[in-house]
């Protein structure tokens, strides 16, 4: 009677143990499978504002208040652009000082907590940029998916899309390049997006249904003229575009890639976000398995087959991403040298390869889109 008494509290321990991580897991993939458009990636660290003066901000000094280039500052109810890393300024050692280009909402005050983030405007193109836009409906597979349209007199069409932890703000940080390189300019809001429709089962799929949508642009650009489309992808929406060019009936109409950031293995990323909200190494296989329980995604380990591409293809990314493995996309363009392009941008976190380097990334975006005109 003992043996059965002790073999039946062992099972019932087993049994909550296993359910415990089951559940530990289904909660460390949250930091991917849901995460809010908009709201910073658990990589971001939280920033202290210390004090502004004319024309400068004073911010904790971390890794990230020091990184180079150009980057919104969001908190609650505010959002600031804040410039180049100010040395000469004089400075407390636990601070950085860094140059204040503008507030565009709300105000900043000593104490506010804030995060870096790419997105350096907001609003839409009108408002943030001063580029006449239309706003359009796209019909897509779940309802309808709101976008942005800025018209250019060019036949090829420049589609962007962005990623994890952005909104289609983001995109705007190059919207006036384009734009000067005269090309219509589709900016997509997707499923999970504001405005758009729910995933049916309320998570992220990091590209792997969402391609679906942009699919969608695809086809509403070749509708209203495009002879040809560019796809400008992000992060995930990187991700995106490489499914459409492998799975769109009309990817003979894609005549170029732009990949900044590509998530090429959902796993390791999955496992960059669960581990960035402290969940323990040991449960981290069991997020990757929930993932896929959840989602029904399948392992792509080693990212997309580099012989499915046939469009060429710039990839824009560096070593500083924590996020999404740059090796990656090392190994990507080693593959097809003659096809892809790597331009490599150094201190970038995820998805903000232009905002450490705006000139340098527009220059590469010029020379690759050239041949594309």
């Amino acid at each position: 009677m003992r043996t059965v008494k002790a073999t039946a509290a062992a099972v019932t321990v087993a049994l909550a143990a296993g359910a415990a991580s089951v559940a530990a897991g289904r909660f460390a993939s949250d930091a991917a499978l849901k995460a809010p458009p908009g709201r910073p990636l658990p990589t971001e660290p939280r920033l202290t504002v210390h004090g502004t003066a004319a024309g400068q901000i004073t911010l904790t000094r971390s890794l990230a208040s020091l990184r180079p280039g150009t980057y919104g500052l969001s908190g609650n109810g505010m959002h600031a652009v804040v410039g180049p890393v100010q040395e000469a300024v004089p400075h407390r050692a636990d601070t950085v000082v860094r140059r204040l280009e503008r507030v565009t909402h709300g105000v900043l005050e000593p104490g506010d907590k804030a995060w870096l983030t790419p997105n350096v405007h907001i609003g839409n193109p009108s408002a943030a940029l001063g580029l006449d836009h239309a706003d359009v409906d796209i019909p897509g597979e779940l309802g309808p998916l709101p976008a942005w349209f800025v018209p250019g007199v060019r036949d090829t069409w420049v589609i962007t899309v962005h990623g994890l932890g952005t909104t289609r703000e983001h995109p705007m940080n190059i919207m006036g390049f384009l734009h000067r390189q005269r090309f219509p300019v589709l900016d997509l809001a997707y499923r999970g997006d504001l405005g758009a429709p729910r995933s049916p089962d309320g998570l992220n799929h990091l590209g792997e249904t969402e391609w679906r949508d942009l699919d969608a642009a695809i086809r509403y650009a070749v509708r209203y003229g495009a002879e040809q489309v560019v796809l400008h992808g992000w992060s995930t929406g990187a991700t995106m575009a490489l499914r459409a060019a492998a799975r769109s009936g009309l990817r003979e109409r894609i005549s170029g890639l732009v990949l900044d950031s590509p998530v090429l293995s959902w796993e390791a990323t999955l496992r960059a976000l669960a581990a960035a909200r402290r969940t323990p190494g040991a449960l981290l296989p069991l997020a990757v398995r929930a993932a896929q329980g959840r989602t029904g995604m399948h392992a792509h380990r080693r990212g997309p087959a580099p012989d499915r591409l046939d469009a060429p293809t710039l990839i824009v990314h560096g070593p500083d991403d924590t996020v999404a493995p740059w090796e990656f996309s090392r190994r990507l363009a080693a593959a097809r040298p003659n096809l892809i392009a790597l331009h490599t941008v150094r201190q970038a976190p995820h998805g903000a390869m232009w905002n450490a380097d705006p000139s340098g990334y527009e220059e590469a975006l010029r020379r690759f889109l050239t041949p594309l005109m």
